[in-house]
């Protein structure tokens, strides 16, 4: 039976027990659950339904989920089963049926559908557990006995192997699996299901999710019993194709083929061959469906562990002696064999293959240099009687030359060494502390979403959005609930759209009708279809079951349905002058701007990013209208409505398209301007990166826009009054002036001794006095850092005690040099802090000692403002000395 077989064998035996077949979800887990980077079981999609947060589609679901997890990497390619992309086929229950009517349904599959004789089919079941006052479960014992299962081959394991839980608490119960006996020729007549063996192997789980556990070790009924079970395709495959291994079976056996044909080796002749062929083909697989949903490789979160894969496949390809391009060849022989059942694969082939390549190109140039670096490393140690590599070495192969850990683990144990892990593992979280003390997620968010999510459970019903037909609304509080100056309130229906999908949540205000209290909207939480709103009390109390009038703030509305439209025409305008690559990764949308984060693997030139700006202010004049139309998630597929990756979607979507939607449609559940024309002119602010592979555009609109025009207007005049000529002709009087800085600086470079150019005796009489310290900031002709610092020494041995910042400007280059006194350093002055501040205005960085510091920059045009920046840093020192 192929696998394909398998699971359509699977899944139309539930649809014909009333299940719906749900389509799988994506790898990137639904942008409402921050628990996992990855989809990593059949039930995580169906999270919200399992948790009462929404209501599932039909009260019985079937699904074969893409599934991606990275816990067994280290050791994919020296087993016969562990694999990092997998499909989990899996049958639900939300609160319909229980444990006799799952076992009899396991039961009836492996038997008439998967063809497995009832002697070879052995059952585990929960034990009980003293710790958590539970016996044995005796309902799953019942039910399987009551299909015909004998008590002898019904074994009893302990919680540690048959009870669920996702977390130390929340929703869990005990589970029951389903084991093939394949036979004495794999084992002992003393092994069991559960045991270290290979006589048996596990093929499906059913978890009967009826416990709630909060706290931790305190247990009670869920409000409904639920079912969650997965049965792994490819080890199921591995059982009916009679292979030894995953790697045989028919999904992978023609990327295994691929390695033969591209390396020249054989499947089999040695154990490293082998290991080789099946990471490549496991990570192959892996890359290909995760780049098709969305990822891109990066050093952050997904783009990490997608990057990790990739280069730990570019590795096992080097190793294999394959020519450049591989990655992109198993990429496409992945769709060949799996494009029918997802057709994202074709879809996105050319993105697939656009990332692959550039990864593999860049690594390449990284693995040579790791690895001489790691040569280099073994060498030393083995000199020097170490008995591996350091923390600090291997973190910097990592940090400074993107050598993945994984890479250097397994490198430096080929030759029986090892690597200080737990000390790179300390510079890590290092290293990640001091990134989260820059960025980190307030915990102040994370607890009014907790309370948010306690006062909806609470309420017992759903808040109805109204938002998209009007701003002003009079309903009734449902629910409330102070907390620390505020008030929690869910309304009976709300015009206030929630943050979500990138834009912000809407201002405005909730009133009695009485008028006798009124309270500022703060913020809207979304929980799914849901929401809760956050109120700044103003007068008055609301209390729940008050009648009461929710006004949005208009003009704050619109000016983010101004943002939110543009964002979809620059999404667009994007993809057509750039490619289909190129994918949201991000955005945010608010009245103020709009910021777009997109997949893309280079800086886009100043004439491009002139060509997407103008292409969207075409479109905004054309007056294009935007209609919002609901429909099926298939029909807006067929249409080619884009979606944002790691949404989650039911059966009926909402879709925004502009004009005809010829350019640009995308499922969207925020809100839009009626017509193109209402967003009145785009305008960029700017484009830079946001992570690896990945950029970011940020642009105003409507009145944001004007006002940008207008200040931009001002300074041309300004400088054309400067320059002593007409606006039209500031951009080339400016370039006749550098022109002759540039003549200049030619002539001055070249006019003679470079110490005779430099009036040091001025310098040091222009020194300033500050809290009795002498100050020499200033910029000199110089004709390189070298230069410069001499022109320092010279001043330092006029000046005496004190400190110098000299500066000098060439061709697109800044040189940086301060001194400081080793008097005021032990005051606290440190020459590199100072240099530091200088350097940031003119592009650049450096360092140095705490008496002497130099450095560089790339925009001489700025040189006078880094020198006032380095005299107020030098203030700034001072001060703090006293």
């Amino acid at each position: 039976m192929t696998s394909d077989e398998i699971r359509r064998r699977f899944l139309e035996f539930f649809i014909e027990r009333d299940h719906r077949r749900l389509p799988s979800g994506s790898l990137i887990p639904a942008e409402h659950d921050p628990s996992a980077l990855f989809t990593v079981a059949g039930m995580h999609p169906l999270k919200p339904y399992f948790q009462g947060r929404e209501r599932p589609p039909h009260p019985r679901v079937t699904t074969c989920q893409k599934t991606f997890r990275t816990a067994d990497i280290e050791i994919i390619g020296t087993t016969t089963r562990h694999l990092t992309f997998f499909e989990m086929l899996g049958n639900f229950s939300f609160g319909d049926y229980f444990k006799p009517e799952a076992v009899r349904f396991a039961w009836e599959l492996s038997l008439e559908g998967f063809g497995f004789r009832p002697e070879d089919v052995w059952i585990t079941v929960f034990a009980g557990d003293e710790a958590l006052g539970l016996g044995p479960d005796e309902e799953a014992i019942a039910a399987w006995l009551a299909v015909g299962v004998p008590r002898e081959r019904i074994v009893e394991l302990p919680r540690s192997e048959n009870f669920w839980q996702a977390g130390p608490t929340g929703p869990c119960g005990p589970c029951s699996e389903l084991y093939l006996d394949r036979g004495l020729e794999f084992g002992a007549p003393e092994d069991l299901p559960g045991g270290e063996n290979e006589r048996f192997m596990e093929y499906w789980n059913l978890v009967f999710m009826q416990l709630e556990q909060e706290p931790e070790g305190v247990l009670a009924p869920l409000p409904a019993n639920n079912i969650d079970t997965g049965l792994g395709l490819n080890r199921m495959a591995a059982i009916l194709q009679d292979k030894q291994s995953v790697f045989e079976t028919d999904q992978f056996a023609p990327l295994i083929s691929l390695g033969e044909e591209l390396s020249g080796r054989r499947y089999g002749e040695d154990f490293p061959t082998d290991r080789a062929m099946r990471i490549l083909a496991d990570h192959g697989r892996a890359m290909t469906f995760l780049v098709a949903d969305g990822v891109v490789p990066s050093n952050e979160d997904r783009g990490y562990v997608l990057r990790r894969i990739m280069r730990r496949a570019i590795q096992q390809g080097r190793a294999l002696e394959l020519e450049p391009g591989f990655l992109a060849r198993y990429a496409e022989r992945v769709g060949e064999l799996m494009g029918a059942e997802y057709p994202e694969l074709h879809e996105q082939r050319e993105a697939i293959r656009r990332w692959l390549d550039s990864e593999e190109e860049s690594f390449g140039h990284t693995l040579e240099q790791g690895m001489r670096q790691l040569g280099e490393l073994i060498e030393r140690a083995r000199a020097s009687g170490a008995e591996g590599i350091r923390a600090e070495d291997a973190f910097r192969l990592h940090d400074t030359y993107g050598f993945p850990i994984d890479l250097t683990l397994e490198l430096v144990s080929e030759h029986d060494m090892g690597v200080d892990q737990a000390g790179f593992e300390a510079l890590m979280d290092e290293q990640r502390s001091r990134a989260r003390a820059s960025a980190g997620r307030g915990r102040g968010d994370e607890h009014t979403r907790e309370l948010a999510e306690t006062l909806a459970a609470r309420a017992g019903f759903a808040t109805e959005f109204v938002g998209y037909e009007t701003t002003d609304r009079d309903t009734t509080v449902g629910a409330a609930v102070a907390e620390d100056g505020r008030v929690l309130v869910k309304l009976v229906e709300s015009p206030f759209y929630a943050t979500g999908g990138g834009q912000v949540a809407d201002s405005g205000y909730v009133e009695c009708h009485d008028g006798d209290c009124r309270a500022r909207v703060e913020d809207v939480v979304r929980l799914g279809e849901d929401q809760v709103i956050a109120l700044v009390p103003e007068r008055g109390a609301i209390e729940p079951g008050e009648r009461v009038r929710a006004h949005v703030d208009r003009a704050a509305r619109h000016a983010s349905e101004c943002n939110h439209t543009a964002t979809h025409l620059l999404h667009a305008a994007l993809r057509g002058l750039l490619g289909p690559h190129v994918r949201q990764a991000g955005s945010y949308v608010g009245p103020d701007k709009l910021r777009f984060d997109f997949t893309h693997g280079s800086g886009l030139s100043h004439a491009e990013l002139g060509q997407v700006e103008e292409q969207v202010n075409q479109w905004v004049l054309a007056a294009q209208p935007v209609r919002a139309l609901t429909t099926t998630l298939e029909e807006a597929r067929r249409l080619g409505a884009m979606a944002l990756f790691g949404e989650k979607y039911g059966d009926v979507v909402r879709m925004v398209e502009v004009g005809d939607g010829s350019f640009s449609r995308e499922l969207c559940g925020g809100t839009h301007v009626r017509n193109t024309a209402e967003i009145g002119l785009f305008r960029l602010l700017s484009e830079t990166s946001s992570a690896a592979n990945v950029r970011r555009i940020e642009a105003v609109t409507g009145p944001e826009a004007v006002g940008l025009m207008r200040r931009h207007d001002q300074a041309l005049s300004a400088a054309a009054e400067e320059l002593k000529v007409p606006p039209e002709r500031v951009a080339p009087a400016v370039g006749e002036l550098r022109a002759r800085v540039r003549e200049l600086e030619r002539q001055l470079r070249s006019g003679g001794a470079q110490r005779n150019q430099v009036d040091v005796e001025a310098l040091v009489g222009g020194a300033v006095e500050v809290d009795g310290t002498r100050i020499v900031a200033a910029a000199v002709p110089a004709r390189d850092g070298k230069a410069l610092l001499d022109v320092a020494d010279r001043v330092k041995n006029k000046l005496g005690d004190g400190i110098i910042v000299l500066g000098s400007a060439g061709d697109e280059r800044v040189d940086l040099v301060a001194s400081v006194a080793p008097a005021l350093v032990e005051r606290g002055v440190r020459a590199g802090e100072i240099v530091k501040a200088a350097a940031a205005v003119v592009g650049g960085g450096g360092g140095g000692r705490d008496t002497l510091a130099r450095a560089g920059g790339r925009e001489p045009g700025k040189l006078a403002e880094a020198i006032m920046a380095a005299r107020e840093a030098v203030q700034t020192a001072l001060a703090g000395t006293h």
